[in-house]
């Protein structure tokens, strides 16, 4: 629980201010369609509030993908202005840069109402190192900050830590609910409480096993980490359910262990997800993960579901609905899960 003394954007006085969300527009782009949409309507709630209040303006930040600190036009963010106006319901006008005096001056121009997105925050070489000249650099322009973005709150990175130097920076709403219902998963799960826990990194999801074997029932592995686990012979108590059928060159899980993970789950009263089953993104090996993923939104328990393919296969397949809540993060999950310290959040304490 992380959350204690963090400052809130409902206790933030913002009329007349010039306010910078840090959002998280890291999303998959294919052909030019943008996938992931619930990320962006993620900060829906907080851009309605801050602009509820009078004379206050709004401009949203972000990362996508990996442009090493250079411009670089398949990571652009203007590629989403479209897909924005849409969701926000508003005029959104794009920013060359995300600092200097075209930040200043399209500020300055903003209708009421409209929302300013800068550009890719990752084309400046100082975020990812958060360079103190380019976290004032990028904080310059505005009188407050708040972090909107908890997939990056495990990042200590100019755009996350770095401007809350400069800024009286807050929690957004969507923020709040991230850190609420994972600590509902970590304090009080309704019981029995199952942990799925899938993907490819064992050094990165061990931590997070050897955590829900204290706290849940049941922790039901798949993926590639099975495999390892498997190969290195690691050993876990009877709560650990590694799968022992396979499909392909153990490629996904097979049909005898994804029954018997369907049963644990329909008779579970929480369900945390994190990580597929098997290699999703080649048919046929997405069939555990998809099927497993009908019967978690099915069962009536209150689920949590976080990381990329995971959330990919529930937009997939009209599921989004049908779980209890949906995570932003996938790498932030596994760090608030496993108890480890999150920078971001800490820096609005």
């Amino acid at each position: 629980m992380q959350n204690k003394n963090m400052k809130k954007i409902q206790d933030a006085v913002l009329e007349n201010k010039k306010v910078l969300v840090r959002a998280d527009f890291n999303v998959g782009i294919v052909d030019g369609v943008v996938q992931e949409k619930f990320k962006l309507n993620a900060c829906k709630e907080t851009v309605d509030h801050v602009l509820s209040q009078e004379g206050a303006k709004v401009a949203l930040c972000s990362h996508l993908g990996r442009p090493e600190g250079k411009k670089n036009d398949s990571f652009s963010l203007s590629q989403l202005v479209g897909d924005l106006e849409s969701i926000l319901e508003r005029k959104v006008v794009f920013a060359f840069d995300c600092i200097g005096e075209d930040v200043a001056s399209a500020l300055d121009n903003l209708g009421e109402g409209e929302v300013l997105l800068l550009e890719n925050v990752r084309f400046h070489g100082g975020e990812e190192k958060n360079d103190e000249d380019f976290s004032e650099k990028l904080s310059a322009n505005f009188d407050a900050f708040v972090n909107e973005a908890f997939s990056v709150c495990h990042r200590d990175q100019s755009s996350v830590t770095g401007v809350t130097k400069f800024l009286p920076s807050y929690a957004g709403f969507w923020l709040q609910k991230e850190i609420e219902n994972l600590n509902k998963v970590l304090e009080n799960p309704k019981r029995p409480a199952t942990a799925i826990i899938g993907g490819a990194k064992i050094e990165t999801k061990l931590p997070l096993i050897k955590k829900f074997e204290q706290i849940y029932d049941h922790i039901l592995v798949g993926g590639k980490i099975a495999n390892e686990a498997l190969d290195q012979k690691l050993e876990f108590s009877d709560k650990v359910i590694l799968p022992w059928d396979f499909e392909g060159d153990r490629l996904d899980i097979g049909e005898e262990s994804a029954e018997k993970f369907k049963d644990i789950i329909l008779s579970s009263g929480t369900v945390v997800w994190n990580g597929p089953l098997g290699k999703f993104e080649e048919a046929p090996y997405d069939r555990a993960t998809r099927e497993v993923l009908g019967v978690v939104a099915e069962s009536g328990a209150y689920s949590l579901v976080g990381g990329g393919e995971s959330v990919q296969a529930l937009e997939e397949n009209g599921l989004m609905d049908k779980i209890s809540f949906v995570s932003t993060g996938g790498g932030a999950m596994l760090e608030y899960l496993s108890g480890n310290e999150m920078p971001g959040i800490k820096a609005l304490s």
